[in-house]
């Protein structure tokens, strides 16, 4: 039977973003970051829920119940995890989304640069585990006392070396050749899946550049805006910051798949363009300017956020596929 697909959108934005997820294709390259991480929480075996149950007058097989291993507030452990995140804002910050866990897609030209800069954050987390594994003694004694009978030494391995780990690679999206000459209908229905997801990521860029600028924007609007004694509320060097980064931000991943969306950016750069957030606390007048300016952005965001298409992209079927 042919596969019969409908259209989610007007076929004209079709059209430009299968364009745009042609240009992505050429222009990106997939890529994955992984931990390996130390599991600080282990749940209870049967007989210590049975036992927690028992308080409750419960049965311990309808009792869900765990334990902490190690104090995560440990200035140490927090050093650990705070360099987690950098790891994760950073990959996100130089990517885009990409409709597979675990995937982002990276302009090709900045592999380089992002190989150096998690090469340098993969050597902070090392020596900062380093660092952990000198309080493991001590945590470990700490989570004696507090978790009295539940403590299990089985539970905590000699060092905490090799246990936090950060990997990345960048995953082909290619058919294989081989494919062609063994089933040329898988090898062509396979093509037509990954140039479908492509598409997708067009659509769910635009959704995350839209979503960014909606939040910030909204932020900066609220933060400009007099309170309830009509005193300006007092706001961050960041809120403005935050929103010319995303500008340049914009500008190196932005793939030109819908002119609304780069002309409302655009009106926002021209808005903030030259202001200075001292600037923006010394002038009311000028402040009330930006805010009125930054509500019709505002107002276009809100509308399009409203208006957009389910994400899903199929590509129309070739008489060739069947089901």
């Amino acid at each position: 039977m042919t596969k019969m697909i409908e259209l989610e959108e007007p076929a004209a934005d079709t059209t430009e973003r299968v364009q745009a997820g042609h240009m992505l294709r050429g222009a990106m390259a997939p890529v994955r970051v992984s931990f390996t991480w130390f599991g600080t929480r282990k749940s209870l075996s049967a007989e210590q829920k049975a036992r927690a149950a028992e308080s409750f007058g419960a049965e311990g097989q309808f009792l869900t119940a765990g334990k902490k291993l190690i104090d995560t507030s440990h200035p140490a452990f927090k050093v650990v995890t705070a360099i987690r995140g950098q790891i994760v804002n950073f990959w996100k910050f130089v990517s885009l989304p990409f409709p597979e866990p675990g995937l982002r897609l990276i302009r090709q030209q900045d592999i380089a640069e992002f190989n150096t800069r998690m090469t340098a954050l993969r050597a902070e987390l090392d020596e900062s585990v380093v660092n952990l594994d000198k309080h493991y003694a001590e945590l470990r004694s700490a989570a004696r006392d507090r978790l009295g009978s539940l403590f299990n030494a089985s539970d905590y391995p000699i060092t905490l070396q090799g246990l936090f780990g950060i990997a990345w690679e960048y995953p082909s999206m290619e058919v294989p050749e081989y494919l062609q000459r063994l089933n040329p209908q898988l090898y062509e229905q396979e093509c037509r899946r990954i140039a479908g997801r492509f598409d997708e990521a067009v659509l769910l860029a635009e959704e995350a550049f839209l979503g960014e600028l909606n939040r910030l924007v909204s932020h900066l609007t609220e933060r400009l805006s007099g309170g309830e004694d009509g005193k300006p509320k007092v706001f961050r060097d960041s809120a403005v910051e935050n929103l010319k980064e995303f500008f340049g931000r914009f500008q190196q991943l932005n793939v030109r798949s819908n002119v609304d969306l780069d002309n409302l950016v655009e009106q926002a750069q021209r808005i903030l363009k030259g202001v200075e957030p001292q600037y923006l606390r010394d002038n009311a007048t000028r402040r009330q300017q930006i805010v009125s300016q930054l509500a019709g952005v505002q107002a276009s965001v809100d509308g399009m956020l409203v208006d957009r298409p389910r994400r899903s992209i199929v590509r129309p079927a070739s008489p060739r596929e069947i089901t």
